[in-house]
């Protein structure tokens, strides 16, 4: 045995010489598709960032604000839209093509996670409503928002204030609302509004960034509770009122979810809705039809018909429903300025992105060059 073995290691040593080397431009290739491939797994799986584009979470979260989001927390969702092109959305940038093909879609399922979602948490999520054209739930618009209601809680908003399973909720710390700000005519001090965060300067297409001019002495300001004190001590401020809509009044545009007749609310008066849960049973009649209709025949793909004053679905008339899935209710930081929940009604479990942890990095998009990094929000958590 020993014998044999020697004879046969010159000719291993002699394999092993004559296996020919990878080319620098294989060897790059296979290195990139490795990337590729670990990149896409920790998008998927782990963690992604993310750009908040608009006010509607100010001031906890900022334009220009860029955010880790764990898939980890609630669980990581599969594809449910697998044939895309790497780390593109819905489109392709440059040739501005569908980046997915939508041929194959995958039934949702999402793998266990470390936490289930929780009040006052800041969930990043797919849009729910329908877009145009026509996207997969994993291709529509990511927004972020904080949960203000969890399955089974009962959700009612009175004189802006939230209230959950009747009492009042918590109130983002740094929240802003909107604000009638009347001044003796003459011109802020841009610079030192700066510095509070309140921009008034237009925009390439002349519309004013955080704001607008009601009148030639008023403003419409979103500001939260701090700024607004600051802000009534300027000089030239002769009064400063919260704005708030009157009970009973229904904001037109946009309508308020869910869209009918029967319930006249509006952002500040909303409610008393029901968060259905998965396994949950809920008596429906003509009252509340109108409010779990979606959920029921467009997230859950049932048809639902009224027919002579009665409910069918599937054809079957009934007095009830059991949910398939967990729903939620989001609403924006910037009260009056955010489409959220109360403008398209629940966000089901099946439309969850992830959890938001911290800021990464913070742009000011109005700043100049030497105040454009906001460096004292970089690794900020998010509460």
């Amino acid at each position: 045995m020993a014998v044999r073995n020697e004879k046969e290691k010159p000719k291993k040593v002699q394999e092993k010489g004559n296996v020919k080397r990878k080319s620098i431009m294989r060897e790059w290739v296979d290195a990139i598709v490795f990337a590729v491939i670990a990149a896409t797994l920790i998008r998927t799986l782990f963690i992604e960032a993310y750009e908040i584009p608009t006010p509607s979470m100010e001031k906890s979260l900022l334009v220009g604000d860029f955010l880790f989001v764990s898939k980890i927390n609630y669980g990581p969702r599969l594809p449910i839209t697998p044939v895309a092109f790497p780390f593109a959305h819905q489109t392709l940038p440059i040739f501005n093509t569908q980046a997915y093909w939508d041929g194959i879609q995958l039934p949702y399922f999402r793998l266990p996670g470390l936490e289930k979602i929780k009040r006052y948490d800041v969930v990043v999520f797919n849009w729910p409503v329908d877009t145009i054209p026509y996207r997969p739930v994993d291709k529509k618009e990511n927004y972020i928002k904080r949960c203000q209601g969890i399955p089974g809680d009962t959700l009612s908003v009175v004189g802006a204030q939230v209230f959950i399973n009747h009492k009042p909720s918590l109130n983002p710390p740094m929240g802003e609302t909107s604000y009638d700000v009347e001044t003796d005519g003459s011109d802020f001090n841009n610079e030192r509004l700066g510095e509070m965060g309140v921009v008034l300067d237009k925009d390439q297409d002349g519309n004013i960034q955080d704001g607008h001019q009601n009148s030639a002495n008023t403003w419409l300001l979103h500001l939260d509770k701090e700024n607004a004190q600051n802000l009534s001590h300027f000089g030239n401020v002769k009064s400063i009122k919260p704005v708030m809509a009157s009970q009973g009044v229904m904001d037109q545009a946009p309508l308020i979810f869910p869209g009918d007749t029967l319930h006249k609310w509006n952002a500040d008066y909303y409610g008393p809705i029901l968060i259905p849960g998965k396994g949950q049973t809920i008596r429906l009649n003509l009252q509340n039809v109108e409010i779990y209709r979606r959920a029921i025949a467009v997230y859950e793909h049932n048809t639902l018909k009224i027919q002579n004053g009665r409910i069918y679905i599937n054809g079957k008339e009934t007095d009830s429903y059991t949910f398939k899935m967990n729903y939620y209710f989001m609403m924006g930081d910037n009260r009056h300025n955010s489409l959220d929940s109360r403008y398209w009604g629940f966000v089901p479990e099946d439309h969850i992105v992830g959890k938001a942890l911290f800021v990464w990095m913070s742009v000011n998009p109005f700043g100049d060059f030497l105040h454009k990094v906001r460096w004292n929000r970089i690794g900020m958590g998010i509460h």
